[in-house]
């Protein structure tokens, strides 16, 4: 049963205003399901509607989007099955992100690597049941740093003054979510912006995706009140910046946001070809598809 309150995916989204960049990546996405194949993990703190590989795949093509990076949730706990699956059937047009326990051995990595995994995430989201011992983390690390692989990070704003010492340490390339989730309404002047921002200009080791203003946003569609905080970012480190839909967009219960319209925020918010070249074309290629 679908938690309640939770609503599905825009069942029809708008074609984008102008046409992306040929080679455009999506570079946060996920498949969920359907549970009937890939069940939902027993502790999940919610059950989202199904959203299937291939209605992503159609999504993606409606969009004009070429390539895309999967990312594990929540809701599938550490059985990556349904994202593997997508990924075997999308190709090399397509990456992914694990989610996985410290206990994890070389032969399921070497595995996920050659199916496209290029990172594993980690979820400090206590509402999503995330935040586990930081030993849990560093021995995952340990075991992903052979292979090349990057991790990436979700969190609330009000806690990365405490994860900040744990992410300088770490030896890979850390990426950052959602654009760490900080409070859009104060702009550049809040102290979780600033702070992220210094981790991102102090070491190139630091990435960050300028994605989910629908979750950011207090003005609602069509977001324009985040791009102070996007443009912020990259002005700073444009040569590290990333984007992507979310779709289908979880735990989202106020407003269900159209894919098509958050194409037309990206190419308002990067506003030459340039910036768009980098961020959706070069950028993912670079941390991505380097091999």
């Amino acid at each position: 049963m679908v938690t309640p309150g939770f609503l599905a995916f825009h069942p029809d989204p708008k074609k984008p205003d102008q046409a992306l960049p040929q080679n455009a990546c999506d570079s946060h996405c996920h498949v969920f399901g359907p549970g009937a194949v890939f069940p939902y993990a027993p502790g999940s703190t919610y059950v989202p509607v199904d959203a299937p590989k291939e209605t992503l795949f159609q999504r993606h093509r409606h969009l004009g989007i070429s390539r895309a990076v999967i990312v594990q949730a929540s809701c599938h706990g550490t059985d990556n099955a349904a994202m593997l699956d997508a990924l075997r059937t999308a190709g090399s047009a397509y990456r992914g992100i694990v989610v996985v326990a410290d206990d994890v051995d070389e032969n399921e990595l070497t595995g996920m690597h050659a199916c496209g995994v290029r990172g594993v995430r980690f979820n400090f989201v206590k509402r999503l049941g995330g935040g586990k011992p930081l030993a849990v983390y560093r021995t995952i690390l340990a075991r992903i740093k052979p292979l090349g692989w990057h991790i990436v990070v979700y969190f609330d704003a009000e806690d990365l003054e405490e994860l900040a010492n744990f992410l300088r340490e770490v030896e890979v390339p850390v990426v950052v979510d959602h654009m760490g989730r900080v409070p859009v309404e104060q702009g550049t002047d809040s102290k979780p912006y600033r702070l992220l921002q210094k981790l991102l200009i102090d070491d190139d080791k630091f990435w960050v995706k300028i994605s989910c203003p629908e979750r950011l946003s207090r003005a609602g569609p069509p977001y324009a009140d985040v791009d102070p905080v996007a443009r912020g970012f990259l002005e700073s480190v444009p040569e590290r910046v990333l984007w992507g839909t979310d779709w289908p967009h979880p735990n989202m219960k106020s407003h269900m946001p159209d894919d098509g319209a958050l194409v037309d925020r990206i190419m308002t918010i990067c506003d030459t070809e340039t910036l768009r070249q980098q961020v959706l074309v070069d950028n993912p290629t670079r941390l991505y598809w380097a091999d």
